[in-house]
């Protein structure tokens, strides 16, 4: 006997693993399409580039505009200029999701969806934080006079995930 604890085997590690292979695939799905989304955007329009007259491509007229700005803030330019802040936030956050998935209810299938969609927004982003000092946005709608504030394919996910988490969690309360 080596007094070495036992070590788990590789097959049940494996099986732990795929227990969350809804969440991790469209976590990187979401990943993959907001970094390749936002690899175009930054060659193709420069930054700062907001506004018919200052290059921003018209996908369709009066609505729908394709341009390349810097958050370094949050939604609604919330925390404008603590971008360090944020991913420390965003550290945390998956940190949280992470030790918590249990609680969380991380087993159910539409639990992963939503925590899927939210982590690959969150990685996104936090890339983005990493490598230029703030989150590339490109989504520019318009409806009538109101602007909506520009976002990226990760701010969808993340959106849309905490958006079906909450659903879910009101209709099966634990």
């Amino acid at each position: 006997m080596s007094g070495a604890p036992d070590a788990e085997p590789p097959a049940s590690k494996l099986r732990r693993l795929l227990a969350y292979r809804l969440l991790l695939t469209l976590a990187l799905t979401v990943f993959a399409l907001d970094q390749v989304t936002k690899t175009w955007i930054d060659a193709r329009l420069p930054l700062g580039t907001y506004g018919l007259a200052h290059g921003a491509i018209e996908v369709i007229p009066g609505f729908f505009h394709l341009v390349h700005v810097g958050n370094t803030g949050a939604a609604w330019s919330l925390f404008t200029g603590k971008s360090f802040f944020l991913a420390l936030l965003a550290l945390a956050t998956l940190g949280a999701i992470f030790i918590w998935r249990r609680a969380l209810g991380l087993q159910d299938r539409t639990a992963q969806l939503a925590f899927g969609l939210l982590c690959g927004g969150i990685v996104g982003n936090l890339v983005d934080r990493f490598l230029h000092g703030h989150v590339i946005d490109f989504i520019d709608l318009h409806f009538g006079a109101y602007v909506y504030p520009t976002f990226n394919v990760a701010d969808a996910g993340i959106c849309i995930g905490v958006g079906i988490y909450l659903w879910h969690s009101l209709r099966h309360p634990q």
